[in-house]
């Protein structure tokens, strides 16, 4: 499995929890889909494009020897943020002793050496993780070599902290600073940022959280030689969960039946009130919408009728008045002839007798100028005359005839 996907989220609040046995999913093989952050696993069977390419399912754990060990454990969180924990992308391959080895160690080192140590509780941060070995169960999902777990205190005085545990050796924890872990992690990787992601971090809160870290590792230390002590008296209890085994995975097959076939009832059961409430529904909607329609084209109706009358009883106005105009029109017209021809014939003698000035005017100045053009005529003729005479004269008579 990729880095990425075995990267959990990071909380700071504490509570323990039981477990959970229904594993969540984190869509990640289809990028595309409309699904809540979290499903049941169930429930996305055969909806989701690709689903199990780039993340485990509940099917490569099955027979497999392992378990899906949470990299941030449940313990660690409460309320609602315990179910993200649950998701398939916070598990990897663990064993059963490994795994549990794995939530005491981390649930007892935050506890009792960050928590004290960080001055608010939601200041501090974790980022659980693993590192990938060649070893994949059923050739798909990697077991991991090595167990980390990131935490950061973002206050004034705070501090980073990176603790790291071996497969091979589910009693070891080893403590080393954060530059240290992400140097075995993918090339580039930054886990914290802002103060966590400095290096002026307090030196006496460090040296306090190490100390209480391998006061913890002793006591756990002491602890797991008591435990190989008791395994001898294990092995009985062993053997009968090895012979109890089938019996229980029967009763949890037969559960698992009745609760798919209780949820297809139910299924079923919405899938007839949903086609029956929709039929219902749309009939209604149906309904109403006639009926507006219909008092729709009654009130248009109604509302016409008094704008219809109003605007025949304007039109019956203006005809009457146009008719009152035209009556009116034509009186005057008629009135107008023999008022004209009265007033023409009152004003024929004045305009006579105003014009005979006028008249006579005329006639005196037609007369002058007849007598003025009859005396110009005449001294025209006289003087051609007399200019033809003259030439005629110097043409003929000898000119030496008149120095004599």
């Amino acid at each position: 499995m990729p880095l990425a996907g075995q990267l959990s989220r990071s909380y700071a609040s504490l509570k323990c929890c039981k477990e959970e046995k229904d594993r969540m999913q984190d869509v990640i093989d289809d990028p595309e889909n409309d699904l809540h952050e979290m499903v049941h696993e169930a429930d996305i069977a055969g909806t989701v494009a690709n689903l199990g390419v780039n993340q485990a399912l509940t099917s490569d754990y099955m027979d497999s020897g392992y378990e899906r060990g949470l990299l941030n454990p449940s313990s660690l969180n409460e309320k609602d943020f315990q179910m993200a924990t649950y998701t398939l992308t916070n598990a990897v391959p663990l064993s059963l002793s490994l795994s549990k080895s794995w939530h005491r160690d981390i649930g007892t080192v935050v506890e009792e050496a960050l928590v004290p140590h960080c001055s608010k509780k939601d200041h501090l941060y974790l980022l659980a993780g693993a590192i990938p070995s060649s070893v994949r169960v059923k050739g798909k999902v990697s077991v991991p070599e090595t167990l980390w777990l990131a935490a950061c205190c973002n206050a004034p005085d705070g501090w980073s902290l990176g603790l790291v545990k071996k497969m091979n050796d589910e009693n070891s924890l080893v403590d080393l600073t954060v530059r240290e872990l992400e140097k075995q992690l993918l090339a580039g990787v930054h886990l914290f940022k802002g103060n966590c992601g400095k290096d002026n971090q307090s030196q006496g809160k460090t040296e306090a959280i190490l100390q209480a870290v391998s006061q913890i590792r002793s006591r756990e230390q002491v602890g797991s030689s008591d435990n190989q002590e008791a395994k001898g008296s294990g092995l009985v209890r062993r053997l009968a969960g090895i012979i109890a085994t089938p019996f229980i995975k029967l009763l949890e097959l037969l559960i698992y039946v009745f609760v798919e076939l209780v949820k297809f009832a139910f299924y079923f059961l919405w899938l007839v009130i949903k086609r029956v409430g929709g039929t219902v529904l749309d009939g209604v909607y149906s309904l109403c919408s006639g009926v507006v329609s219909y008092l729709k084209a009654i009130s248009m109706v109604l509302i016409s009728i008094p704008y219809d009358l109003g605007r025949v009883i304007v039109n019956i106005c203006l005809g009457f008045l146009q008719i009152v105009q035209d009556v009116v029109f034509l009186t005057y017209r008629i009135l107008c002839i023999p008022l004209g021809f009265a007033l023409h014939l009152v004003a024929f003698p004045y305009h006579s007798i105003c014009a005979i000035p006028s008249v006579l005017k005329d006639m005196a100045a037609g007369i002058g100028g007849t007598f003025s053009l009859v005396i110009d005529a005449t001294a025209a003729v006289l003087h051609g005359f007399y200019y033809l005479a003259g030439h005629i004269v110097k043409r003929f008579v000898p000119k030496g005839s008149s120095d004599d």
